[in-house]
């Protein structure tokens, strides 16, 4: 079987933001019939949550709309580049800060912003860090990594099938 295709959600800590994109992504292959063809992980931009669950309030979100809630907290390597398909960033600073870390051009366009993938975006393609605030900013984060993972989809078929 060939290798599945890659794709990483990457935040800062690794415990709200990527956690809640990586569950309803992966939730979204599992429906498409894409299990096993398509992995999908997440990490951190940092290593202060590394071995940690994720924040409650982000495991209440998944769990309160079906999702998976297992994770492990860990942080991002460069190194990873090169088994990795598509980084997915969840804001800005993300974006710019893996694209510096990629150890070739090739590889930071391997970079792109989650909301980018969402018709609906209307310009604002942050996803708010929700860490320091009430459950509604990981609601929200919720309703952005939904909004985002059906053309996120289609962007990883269109790339499996142009490879095949």
């Amino acid at each position: 079987m060939a290798t599945p295709y890659s794709v990483c959600f990457v935040c800062t800590g690794n415990i709200c933001r990527s956690p809640i994109a990586e569950s309803v992504f992966r939730a979204q292959v599992a429906r498409a019939g894409l299990t096993g063809l398509v992995s999908v992980e997440s990490a951190g931009t940092g290593g202060w949550h590394e071995g940690d669950p994720a924040d409650p309030r982000t495991v209440s979100v998944l769990d309160e709309h079906g999702y998976e809630t297992s994770h492990t907290a860990r942080q991002f390597h460069a190194s990873w580049f090169s088994r990795l398909d598509l980084v997915i960033a969840l804001d800005e600073g993300h974006l710019r800060e893996l694209r510096r870390l990629a150890p070739t051009r090739a590889e930071a366009t391997k970079v792109r912003l989650l909301r980018s993938y969402d018709p609906n975006a209307a310009g604002d393609l942050e996803v708010p860090d929700p860490y320091y605030g009430g459950r509604e900013g990981f609601e929200d984060c919720l309703e952005m990594a939904e909004a985002a993972s059906e053309g996120l989809l289609d962007a990883v078929r269109n790339e499996m099938e142009r490879a095949a």
